[in-house]
């Protein structure tokens, strides 16, 4: 019989904040540690000659700490395997090339992080694999061109980078099991504290770690979870064989993040909610992106599939000098790559994450400005984006 996935978390929890605290985080038996120790050894002695302890060999085909991790997070998606990687992309590029043959065709959202792009255009376009882009809000418009043409992969962001468009999972997920496609999500900025893609029908689970999961802005990770033991031994393999796996310190920083993550996230989504508003009654503002506020367009979607919307704001400003500007105006928000940590972050894509993108049908309008909305005190993030608007 199949595990179930609460099967695999090894406590007796179910609820996400309880999962989170304890899912792959036994006790340590040796010593009574609550904290499990990090598990620093690339090798491990055998008791005879193939008599592996545990099944750790080798620290690139195994790690306890990392094996930690990896439990924690398929208890969180509710999935059967998870894999933690050294980057998000490198997350991807094992997925994408445990799916795909030369010939096959990608089906990619128009609004998703532009290293997502440059790795299939770029790196697997060479190989042979295509990419085709479109709205994948527009389900009406992703059922046409799968009729018109198949693809092996439907890959999606929800919210999406940076303009935090919504697509109905559930939707999406039929549409391209009917076509015969695999369904990708990357959840990396809902996080499964308010998304859970695996439970709305879709394949696999896409994290970069470096965001909310380690939400400190001190790691780099990626993250894959699956339900299907056939694509877990592939995509085991390539970890495995090509050797892109998360080092102890960097899991053990990503499951203490996680520990958190619930809490975190509530606080993210409610500043982030305060400053939508905010935004959006400010007179230099011409645009508001975040799914929270009640005239967003996939708001609804939003609304029934996720438990709250985030802790990601994007805003148009009159033109891109005026984005350029305030981007280096704020002071609270700092001017940086990235996102999801505790601090607030101000991003300008066209120059910045997604520069890879420019003259695509992917760009980012260049009076676009990305906010990562952090958990401190709302009233100082407020004041902080006003003086930098009043600036303009």
């Amino acid at each position: 019989m199949t595990e179930t996935p609460a099967a695999r978390t090894g406590v007796p929890a179910r609820g996400f904040e309880s999962l989170a605290v304890h899912a792959g985080q036994a006790f340590d038996p040796t010593t009574g540690a609550v904290i499990p120790p990090v598990h620093f050894s690339t090798t491990y002695a055998q008791a005879g000659i193939g008599g592996l302890h545990g099944g750790y060999e080798y620290g690139r085909s195994g790690n306890p700490t990392r094996t930690a991790l990896e439990r924690q997070l398929a208890a969180l998606e509710g999935g059967l395997h998870a894999f933690s990687f050294s980057s998000g992309l490198a997350a991807e590029d094992a997925l994408l090339r445990a799916v795909l043959q030369p010939a096959d065709e990608v089906l990619l959202g128009n609004d998703v992080y532009g290293g997502t792009y440059r790795l299939l255009a770029r790196i697997l376009g060479p190989w042979g694999v295509g990419v085709r882009v479109i709205d994948m809000s527009d389900l009406d418009a992703v059922a046409a061109e799968l009729s018109a043409r198949h693809a092996r992969i439907l890959w999606v962001e929800t919210p999406s980078n940076p303009l935090l468009k919504i697509t109905d999972i559930a939707g999406l997920a039929r549409l391209g099991h009917e076509a015969g496609a695999l369904v990708v999500v990357d959840n990396t900025f809902a996080s499964p504290a308010l998304q859970q893609p695996l439970a709305l029908g879709a394949d696999v689970v896409v994290h970069s770690a470096t965001k909310y999961l380690g939400g400190h802005s001190d790691v780099v990770g990626g993250a894959l979870v699956v339900d299907d033991d056939e694509l877990a031994e592939k995509v085991k393999f390539l970890q495995f064989a090509v050797g892109a796996v998360s080092g102890p310190l960097d899991a053990f920083l990503t499951t203490r993040g996680i520990k958190t993550l619930a809490l975190r996230m509530q606080r993210h989504s409610e500043n982030a909610g305060a400053v939508a508003e905010f935004l959006s009654r400010h007179e230099r503002v011409a645009h508001v992106y975040y799914p929270g506020l009640a005239d967003h367009p996939g708001h609804e979607i939003a609304a029934r599939q996720m438990s709250g919307f985030g802790g990601i704001v994007s805003l148009a400003l009159a033109d891109g000098p005026s984005a350029r500007r305030f981007a280096e105006s704020t002071r609270i928000f700092q001017l940086a790559e990235s996102l999801g940590g505790v601090e607030s972050l101000v991003n300008y894509p066209d120059e910045m994450t997604h520069a890879s993108v420019r003259g695509t049908e992917l760009a980012v309008p260049e009076e676009v400005v990305r906010l990562s909305v952090g958990i401190e005190s709302v009233d100082d993030l407020l004041a902080d984006l006003d003086d930098a608007l009043r600036q303009l």
